[in-house]
């Protein structure tokens, strides 16, 4: 090994310290590493702080590299977050000429120095430094230009050797150093499941080391790690929509807050002791709907009103304009016809006729809304909030959600020019944003990241800037391009909970979470969704997982979509290892919803489909006293061909030898209500079999079940 040591230069990025370097406590912690664990093989030529700004790094590491005296090494601390302060990375990286992925935020070479970027805490930076410091000699000397040949002529173990990282050392460096704590607190490397994109396509694991799991197992990873709902206060306007209340809210206001009138008509006085309507009347006054006073109402005196205007003082009732006639009329000073007496028709008006008194709709004080309620566009809440007077409500934050398209082969949907060979318009991201936006959150582009790790990187980086939760499309399979998982766990830090999914579509659809600093320097995770870039998969991984993920942080309750039960209306051959999902067309007819695959491939959830519609018309049969004696049978899997019609009565069928069945296992008391499903006036009765049902009973069903089975071990040895 040569004598002349090699140089390093550090860089302290901090606001802080570039105003009084006395902060500074990195610098010193890092020349000691070079001194105490080097080997002798370091000297650290300069020292240099700068603000967290980017064109105060770049200045000074293109300085550093860029001149004749370049030194082998350059290390930065600091700057490396992701607070909008956090610039290392982003200067750095357009810097290098060569890039190293997978060891720390940003790594590379300019011209000949090797740059590196550690973490501003100094315990971390001490740390990260010493765990690579080995190996920065050798990579150093290649970056300088020396001859790898000569280099490795001595094989892995020379290297090793004077590295000092060999089996019996690997341990060492840590084993001696002082860091005031005890030397458990150090753990192992992460170990990686991800392929490592440095690798050539022989290194590469020929099958996907992820498990397969089940849908139920993964959807209890997503909630298990999404965030809980925090609380904001908001004001009541339109941006409400879809958010749910986290405190019960009280009416501050009646509503009414005046005594107002129902209709258009005559404000009136009566009392309980006369309630006479009927004679002529002087209109002394009229009452609009707007605000203003009008002079009280004494006995024998009307006033014109309308609907929903306040009710002149001393009035108590109200007469609508269809009981009453003008008898006189009177010309205003602005040359207008009025009336001036009015005939009331009407025999007996009683006290509070056609009026709302006030807090009649809602009292002041008196809740009006529950913690958890979902606020809509159609329910009408936020005119209740309105109308009682709240100005703010507590409210779960709805998370905010980015959509990024990946992959070198996906332009712009809208680029007008023709497709080239390979390319494929983006539909994923239109569509997913789309589905984000229906279910009522608020959705950022992130546009379409190419397939480069560095490019995917940053992309992914800028994102955690924007967004809580990021979703993906492509790059999840296992082709050498597929850069999305190895990206998460090993450049961002994240860690994959789960890389495959036993359905159809969707298997490789992955969930990540990566930790993040926030703008107050708290530590948080965000959620990623990497689903297929196949859109059926897409949009179906999206209902399916992220939108349960981003209901339960919005304080949603219950969470997924709504479920109903349906028969399909053709034949399905269900695969027997998976679940698939199809995205069907309902029909509703008279006693079950139909369903329409959009496209007819295997789906093992057809059977259930059926099922479900069995018990869906058994629903709005009377309640039985004994569920349990009814499910055996009703559950048993229904196949039908054919049309809707048909379905709809081999249901009934069914469902009727179900009943018969039971009703001959059954109690005498249990027998009345089974009779009264079976009698001619209940409409299950008035089908066309009915008397073959109840002349076979379940005899024929049982045989028509023998007879299904064999077709369906027949259609399955068809498939095999």
């Amino acid at each position: 090994m040569s004598e002349t040591k090699l140089t390093a230069a550090i860089l302290i990025v901090s606001d802080t310290a570039s105003r009084d370097p006395s902060t500074d406590k990195a610098a010193p912690i890092l020349v000691d590493v070079f001194n105490q664990y080097g080997s002798n093989q370091w000297a650290v030529s300069e020292i240099q702080i700068v603000s967290d700004d980017v064109v105060a790094i770049q200045r000074q590491v293109v300085k550093w590299c860029d001149g004749e005296r370049s030194p082998n090494l350059i290390v930065t601390t600091g700057g490396t977050g992701f607070t909008l302060k956090d610039n290392t990375p982003e200067a750095i990286n357009p810097l290098l000429h060569k890039h190293a992925t997978g060891l720390i935020p940003v790594a590379g070479v300019r011209n000949k120095s090797i740059i590196i970027t550690l973490p501003g805490s100094p315990k971390g930076a001490k740390e990260n430094l010493l765990s690579i410091l080995k190996q920065l000699p050798h990579a150093c000397k290649q970056a300088a230009g020396e001859d790898s040949r000569v280099a490795h002529a001595g094989g892995l173990k020379t290297l090793e050797g004077q590295a000092g990282i060999g089996p019996d050392k690997m341990a060492q460096p840590l084993q001696h150093h002082s860091c005031g704590h005890d030397n458990s607190a150090h753990t192992a490397p992460k170990a990686y499941i991800s392929n490592d994109p440095t690798e050539g396509a022989a290194q590469r694991h020929r099958e996907s080391p992820y498990p397969k799991i089940h849908v139920e197992d993964a959807l209890q990873l997503i909630l298990q790690h999404t965030p809980t709902p925090q609380c904001i206060r908001v004001p009541v306007n339109s941006n409400l929509v879809g958010c749910v209340l986290a405190e019960d809210v009280q009416a501050e206001e009646p509503v009414p807050a005046f005594r107002a009138s129902i209709m258009d008509g005559y404000a009136v006085v009566v009392t309980q002791d006369n309630t006479n309507g009927k004679g002529i009347f002087p209109v002394t006054s009229v009452s609009h709907a707007s605000p203003g006073e009008t002079p009280a109402l004494q006995p024998g005196q009307i006033a014109r009103i309308t609907t929903g205007a306040p009710l002149p003082a001393g009035a108590t009732s109200v007469v609508q304009i269809e009981v009453t006639e003008i008898v006189t009329k009177i010309i205003t000073d602005n040359g207008e016809e009025e009336e001036r007496e009015v005939r009331i028709k009407k025999d007996t008006i009683m006290p509070g006729e056609n009026v709302r008194e006030v807090g009649s709709d809602v009292k002041a004080g008196e809740t009006i809304l529950r913690k958890g309620e979902l606020l809509t566009a159609f329910g009408g809440e936020l005119g209740l909030l309105a109308s009682v007077g709240r100005r703010e409500v507590l409210v779960y934050k709805k998370p905010t959600v980015g959509v990024l398209s990946t992959g070198d082969e996906i332009v712009p949907h809208d680029r007008p020019h023709s497709l080239r060979i390979g390319e494929v318009r983006d539909t994923n991201r239109p569509t997913v944003t789309a589905a984000v936006r229906g279910w009522g959150f608020e959705v950022v582009d992130l546009g379409i990241a190419k397939d480069k790790q560095d490019t995917l990187e940053q992309s992914l980086r800028d994102a955690m800037r924007k967004v809580d939760v990021i979703i993906t499309t492509g790059g999840v399979s296992m082709g050498e391009l597929d850069l999305l998982k190895p990206t998460i766990e090993r450049s961002l830090g994240g860690t994959i909970h789960f890389g495959r999914i036993s359905m159809k579509p969707g298997m490789p659809t992955t969930f990540a979470t990566v930790p993040f600093k926030n703008t107050a320097g708290d530590m948080e995770d965000r959620l990623f969704f990497s689903l297929p870039g196949n859109p059926a998969s897409a949009i179906v991984t999206s209902h399916l997982f992220v939108l349960p993920s981003l209901q339960r942080s919005s304080g949603v309750n219950p969470i997924g979509l709504p479920k109903i039960q349906v028969i399909l209306d053709h034949d399905v051959r269900p695969d027997p290892t998976r679940p698939e999902y199809h995205r069907v067309v309902v029909t509703a007819v008279k006693y079950l919803s139909a369903a329409t695959s959009t496209a007819i491939i295997r789906c093992s959830r057809a059977n259930y489909h059926v099922v479900w519609a069995a018990l869906t018309y058994m629903t709005h049969l009377p309640r039985l006293p004994d569920q349990e004696k009814l499910q055996p049978c009703v559950m048993q899997v229904i196949r039908v061909s054919g049309t809707i019609r048909k379905a709809e009565e081999e249901i009934i069928r069914r469902a009727r030898a179900a009943i018969l069945k039971a009703r001959r296992e059954s109690q005498d008391g249990e027998r009345v209500v089974l009779d009264q499903i079976l009698s001619p006036d209940n409409e299950v009765s008035k089908r066309p079999e009915r008397d073959e049902v109840l002349e076979s009973g379940i005899e024929d069903v049982e045989d028509d079940e023998e007879k299904e089975e064999d077709e369906n071990q027949e259609a399955m040895d068809e498939d095999d």
